[in-house]
């Protein structure tokens, strides 16, 4: 398969992290979050990746070429003006070689280790045009438990609730990428239409996911990612 990653967003609220480079290039323990992206990728059958990019894009072809180094071809389509996600999606794609027929589309604040053989099967058999993963919602505050007598009798610490978030993982068929606006952001264009017709689906995964918005992300994943790496050694 192929993928597009959208790589030009700014990070405002990772400054100053985000002040020489875009947001996917800001490092978690020294590595960029793109290049976990590509890691990821590259070990779920992926060959081809074209970064969609706008600001500071010479940091990313500087530090991933042409892909060699990660076992992929990489292309870039660059932004002079921001075209929106959507816009970004459908300008990547026709840089991809052979108009596929599928393709993978997820963001570049992402860390995940989502297995994307299930994804693409259950799109495949849905007769949908675009698949949206789906990651459980964990709530960033602790939930108080009260009893018929206000009385305090738990305290849950940042529990999973029984909701369902959009991952920013996607799986795309042609006709979907075709209705892409050339500027415009997907998810408030095409994506409420596909819905309404009954071609959007859902997949809902459990696999490990994070998104970095803020400095606190930063922090938090690290601790994941660093306990991860000790539990492996240890295992």
């Amino acid at each position: 398969m192929q993928a597009i990653i959208l790589a030009g967003g700014r990070g405002e609220r990772l400054r100053p992290y985000t002040e020489d480079r875009p947001k996917p290039m800001v490092e978690i323990l020294g590595v960029p979050i793109l290049a976990y992206q590509l890691h990821w990728l590259q070990t779920q059958g992926i060959v081809e990746v074209v970064m969609a990019c706008g600001y500071r894009h010479e940091v990313i072809r500087d530090y991933f070429g042409t892909g060699e180094k990660w076992g992929l071809r990489i292309a870039y389509a660059v932004e002079e003006q921001p075209l929106g996600r959507g816009g970004a999606i459908r300008r990547a794609y026709g840089l991809l070689a052979g108009a596929p027929e599928l393709v993978l589309a997820t963001n570049g604040d992402v860390i995940t280790n989502l297995r994307l053989g299930p994804v693409v099967a259950h799109h495949q058999h849905s007769g949908g045009l675009a698949t949206l993963v789906l990651t459980p919602y964990i709530s960033q505050y602790g939930l108080v438990e009260v009893n018929a007598e206000d009385r305090v009798i738990a305290f849950h610490e940042k529990p999973t609730l029984p909701y369902w978030v959009n991952a920013g993982v996607y799986v795309l068929s042609r006709a979907a990428v075709e209705r892409f606006p050339e500027v415009g952001d997907h998810e408030t264009t095409i994506f409420p239409a596909l819905a309404e017709q009954r071609l959007l689906v859902a997949y809902r995964s459990r696999d490990y996911w994070r998104a970095v918005d803020t400095v606190k992300d930063l922090t938090e994943i690290s601790r994941e990612l660093e306990r991860r790496l000790l539990t492996s050694f240890l295992a």
